[in-house]
Order: structure tokens, then C-alpha cells, then sequence
């Protein structure tokens, strides 16, 4: 089934399948008479991680956070505000639209509702092979073979081709996505919480059918979810983002083992253990999510860590790596040099507040 070209089946040099470095993604807010801008919506703000090929980079935090727009920013589906994104060390931004379609099948999405993403005026068959055939994926005559192997991949069978979508159950429709990404041959996917829609049962199948295919056909995800207990079932890698930005970044196993920052620890500590002797030692977070159109000064988290000091107040915290391949962005773990960077930032911070009070 695999026909990719030999540009992309040469292997690279760098490990890496794909680089974000320093990554924005600003909503204008504008007046409602004039359309004036009066603000930004800072959805993405100033985020770097990397996903080695063939594995899983699982993204979560709390709803409003910006994951969505992460994936979507890096599909080209919405334009950056700045940053790079490196697709076997290619900026995919720089690319001119022929480039960019010829691009295209190599990165695909998976909706999170297969109700609404799903044409409910077209045939499976016509769904799964719009794309492959606008894009020439396979010769025409072997395009109808092509079709019902993808279908019988994704545990379709091939009289589905006749059927509509309505005709199908939540988690075959998921199945219908998942086959309509999978015919273009992607190198990376997507994953835009493929599984919130879906029953448990039929949760742990379409899991087992990602990393079946994932397995088989050296496929590369970003998996963005709420549910923890999936992200560390499915995940080589997690990042944890708050109010746009990533707040922690390691391998799956260091950072359910030993999460760093408090807004990690507190989601943690929600996630349910399936034992009635157990007492979970929930951490509550107090107060509501700031507004990404007006983040708080310093560090966006201190309004409602229980950990905060002084200096969170008006000084960000410096991304960086702590523990090797275990990066965090917290006070918590400054250097005595970075400590007092931020003591001098905040001092700076105070004054000035002070004198616009003073005006």
C-alpha cells in the first residue's frame, strides 16, 4: 500500500520528523463597529518540542489551552503568527502553494467528531477517495483495490463503500476518518482527540487500531487529548501546555513518574486509580483560567499554584532542560544565575508599576 516517492523514503540524517521552534499563533480581536484591532487572542505562545519519526507525541491540558490550534498551526490549516516548523528539516511556512500541494498528503488530520467531518452526501468509498484521487496517490485502474485495502486496514469491509455515513455507528465512522487520512500515505497524523467522542469499549479499539497502523506503516502521531490514562497508554513522548504555552515536556514514563511542574502535578493527581482501598490525594486548582486575550504577568500560572513565590508574579520562568530529555518551565528549578535575572526582572517590574500608579 505504501507509495511514496524516494524523496520521501530516503532516510534522514536527523531523527527528528518534525521541529517546532518558537511557534505563535495570535486570534485578532476587533472592534465591532470600526473592525479595529484591539487585541490578540494569544492561543499559541512561544512553544518548541520535537517528534522523533515513527513515534507518539501525546499534547494535554485543560480545554481552551490551545492544543487544537497547535495541531492545526502546524498542518498549515491556520497561518502563524511566528516561529518555524521543520518537516525533515524543511519550514513548511516557506513552502509556495505548489509546493505545498504537492506536500499535502504527507500530512494528515483526524478529526475529534466523526459525526460533523464526515460528508453526509457522499459514499464511504467517494470519502475515503476524493483526496487519493485529486491526488494521484495510485494509477486509475488500481484505484478501486487501493480503496478496499485501506478500508479492510482501518476493519472496514468493502460493501461499506456503498453506505453513507449515517448509516454508521460513532466508532466505524472514527474508523471512516482514520481510512480517509491513512489512503493519502501520511508520514504524520494529526490525532485532534480522535477517541473523546466514543464510548470506553470502543475507545480502547480505535487506540489499538492507531498504534496498529502506526506500527505497520511507520506512521508519526501527535495525539491531542484530555484523557491522561490514553495519552500514557498511547504516548512516547507528552507535552503539557497552560494557557498557550508548554509548561512541561518529556518521555511519557519520566513525567507520570516525576511530573516537575505544579500544573502537572495537579492534573496528575485527577487521574483515576482503579482501586477502591486507594485515597487519592487530589490536588484541586482554585480560581478559574485566566484569558488568553489578557494572560497574567510573569509566570501565567502563579494566579492559581500553590507553590507561587514572589517573583512568579513578574518574571516568566525560563524554558529549559532540567533533567536530560525533561524540560520545564517553573522557578521551582532556576539556577542560582536565573534566580537572580528573575529578582531583577520582578524588582524592575515593581517599579514600574509603582510609577504608573504615581502618574
Amino acid at each position: 500500500m505504501n507509495t511514496r516517492n524516494k524523496e520521501q523514503t530516503v532516510p534522514q540524517e536527523n531523527d527528528n520528523l518534525l521541529e517546532v521552534r518558537h511557534l505563535k499563533k495570535y486570534f485578532p480581536i476587533r472592534s465591532s463597529f470600526f473592525r479595529q484591532v484591539t487585541g490578540y487572542v494569544k492561543a499559541v505562545d512561544d512553544i518548541s518540542f520535537t517528534i522523533k519519526r515513527g513515534t507518539t507525541m501525546g499534547l494535554v491540558g485543560e480545554s481552551g489551552c490551545g492544543k487544537s490550534t497547535v495541531g492545526r498551526t502546524l498542518l498549515r490549516l491556520y497561518p502563524k503568527t511566528s516561529g518555524e516548523v521543520l518537516f525533515n528539516g524543511r519550514d513548511i511556512f516557506k513552502m509556495s502553494k505548489k509546493e505545498l500541494r504537492q506536500f499535502r498528503p504527507r500530512i494528515q488530520i483526524i478529526f475529534q467528531d466523526p459525526y460533523s467531518s464526515l460528508s453526509p452526501r457522499l459514499p464511504v468509498g467517494e470519502i475515503i477517495g476524493e483526496a487519493v484521487r485529486e491526488h494521484n496517490i495510485v494509477p486509475p485502474e488500481e484505484y478501486d483495490d487501493y480503496i478496499t485495502r485501506v478500508m479492510k486496514a482501518c476493519g472496514l469491509q468493502e460493501y461499506h463503500k456503498e453506505r453513507y455515513p449515517h448509516e454508521f455507528s460513532g466508532g466505524q465512522r472514527q474508523r471512516i476518518c482514520i481510512a480517509r487520512a491513512l489512503a493519502l500515505n501520511p508520514e504524520f497524523i494529526v490525532c485532534d482527540e480522535p477517541v473523546s467522542a466514543l464510548d470506553v469499549s470502543i475507545q480502547a479499539q480505535i487506540i489499538n487500531l492507531l498504534k496498529r497502523l502506526q506500527k505497520q506503516f511507520n506512521l508519526t502521531y501527535l495525539f491531542i487529548s484530555h484523557d491522561l490514562s490514553v495519552v500514557e497508554h498511547i504516548s512516547d513522548t507528552v507535552g503539557v501546555m497552560y494557557l498557550g504555552s508548554m509548561v512541561e515536556y518529556a518521555p511519557t514514563e519520566k513525567v507520570f513518574a516525576k511530573p516537575l511542574h505544579p500544573y502537572t502535578e495537579a492534573l496528575f493527581s485527577a487521574i483515576p486509580v482503579p482501586d477502591p482501598d486507594y485515597k487519592m490525594e487530589r490536588i484541586v486548582l482554585e480560581g478559574s483560567i485566566p484569558s488568553p486575550a489578557n494572560p497574567p504577568a510573569g509566570c501565567k500560572f502563579h494566579t492559581r499554584c500553590r507553590k507561587y513565590m514572589e517573583v512568579c508574579k513578574y518574571a516568566a520562568p525560563v524554558w529549559k532542560e532540567v533533567e536530560p530529555g525533561h524540560f520545564c518551565a517553573c522557578h521551582l528549578y532556576d539556577s542560582e544565575t536565573e534566580r537572580a535575572e528573575a529578582e531583577r526582572q520582578a524588582e524592575a517590574a515593581k517599579a514600574e508599576a509603582e510609577n504608573s500608579k504615581a502618574v
